[in-house]
C-alpha cells in the first residue's frame, strides 16, 4: 500500500473511530484517486492539484457514478488532503474548493404500522419461532441495525428496567428503552427459549444464537427477515434499513422530536435524521391538499 495511504488508513481506524465499511470505501476511493493520477502522470499524490482533482471528478461522472457516491470520494480525498495538511507535509487542500454534487434525495422506504403488526405476527410457537419473535420485536422497539442485533449480547439488556444498550458504529454506546411487547419476547427468548437452544454449548454471552448454540450472524438476521417477510407478503418492501425507517417514521408521526430520535437511532449528525421529517411534511401536504377549500 502507498505509503500516504497506509497512514490515512491507519488515521481513519484510530483516531477517526471510523466504521469498518466507511473507513474501507474512503480507503478505496483515495487510492482509486492514486491511480487516477499515475495514469496522469503523477506519482506522488500529495502533489496534486485542484485541476487534477476537478478532472478526477469529471470522469467518475461520466462513466456515470451517482451523486452519492461523488459526494462520498470528494470527502473521503477532503479529508485525506486535510490530514496530511495536520501534519505539515502540504499545505493547500486541492479539494476544497471543488463543490459536492447535489444528490436527489431518494424517498425512504417504510412499513404502515399495520405491516409491521402483520410481520410481527408471523413467527411461530417453536423454539426457532420465539426466538425470531424477540429478535423482530428488538429490530422494532430499538430501531437497530443489523449488525447491532447480531453483535448484542446479554449484558447489554436491563429487563428489569426495559432498556438495550446498543455499542453502535463509531465505538459510541447508546441506551435505547424497550416497550412492553418487546420485553415480553425477549424476557421469554431469554430465560425459557435461549437456553433451550444453546444446550450445552459454551456461553459466550451473546444475545441471540443460530440453531448450533453460536452468535447469529449478520447474514443470519437478514435470512429470518427474508423469511418472514415473505410470509407476511412483505418480500419486495421488507429490509432490514426498512424496518428501522418503520421505527423513526412511526415516532415522528406520533409527536416524536428529531434530537430524539437521532439519539435513539445513534446517527453522528442531524441531518441523518431530518430524512425522517419529510414524510410528516408530505403527510401534512396531503391533509392539506384534501381538505383546504383552496388547496
Amino acid at each position: 500500500m502507498e505509503e500516504t495511504l497506509r497512514q490515512y488508513a491507519e488515521y481513519l481506524e484510530k483516531e477517526k473511530s471510523m466504521a469498518v465499511n466507511t473507513r474501507m470505501a474512503y480507503e478505496a476511493d483515495v487510492a482509486e484517486l492514486h491511480s487516477f493520477l499515475l495514469k496522469r502522470g503523477n506519482d506522488q499524490p500529495l502533489t496534486a492539484s485542484n485541476t487534477d482533482l476537478v478532472a478526477w471528478m469529471l470522469k467518475l461522472k461520466n462513466d456515470g457514478r451517482s451523486g452519492s457516491t461523488l459526494n462520498r470520494k470528494l470527502a473521503a480525498v477532503r479529508g485525506y488532503y486535510s490530514f496530511f495538511i495536520k501534519k505539515g507535509l502540504i499545505s493547500v487542500n486541492p479539494a476544497d474548493n471543488i463543490k459536492s454534487p447535489k444528490v436527489k434525495r431518494k424517498q425512504i422506504e417504510f412499513l404502515t404500522v399495520d405491516e409491521v403488526e402483520r410481520l410481527l405476527e408471523q413467527p411461530d410457537d417453536t423454539l426457532k419461532g420465539r426466538r425470531d419473535q424477540a429478535l423482530l420485536e428488538l429490530l422494532y422497539a430499538a430501531g437497530l441495525r443489523v449488525t447491532e442485533a447480531a453483535n448484542a449480547n446479554v449484558s447489554d439488556l436491563n429487563l428489569r428496567i426495559g432498556f438495550i444498550t446498543c455499542n453502535g458504529e463509531h465505538g459510541k454506546a447508546r441506551i435505547v428503552p424497550l416497550g412492553r411487547p418487546s420485553r415480553e419476547a425477549i424476557e421469554k427468548y431469554v430465560y425459557d427459549i435461549r437456553p433451550q437452544i444453546l444446550r450445552d454449548k459454551e456461553d459466550d454471552g451473546a444475545l441471540f444464537l443460530n440453531t448450533n448454540g453460536t452468535r447469529l450472524t449478520r447474514q443470519g438476521v437478514w435470512k429470518i427477515l427474508k423469511e418472514y417477510a415473505q410470509k407476511a407478503g412483505l418480500e419486495n418492501r421488507l429490509s432490514p434499513q426498512t424496518l428501522r425507517n418503520s421505527f423513526a417514521v412511526h415516532m415522528v408521526q406520533n409527536g416524536a422530536d428529531l434530537k430524539s430520535i437521532q439519539e435513539l437511532m445513534g446517527h453522528e449528525d442531524l441531518t441523518a435524521t431530518q430524512i425522517y421529517l419529510s414524510v410528516t411534511k408530505n403527510r401534512i401536504k396531503e391533509v392539506y391538499d384534501r381538505t383546504h377549500p383552496r388547496a
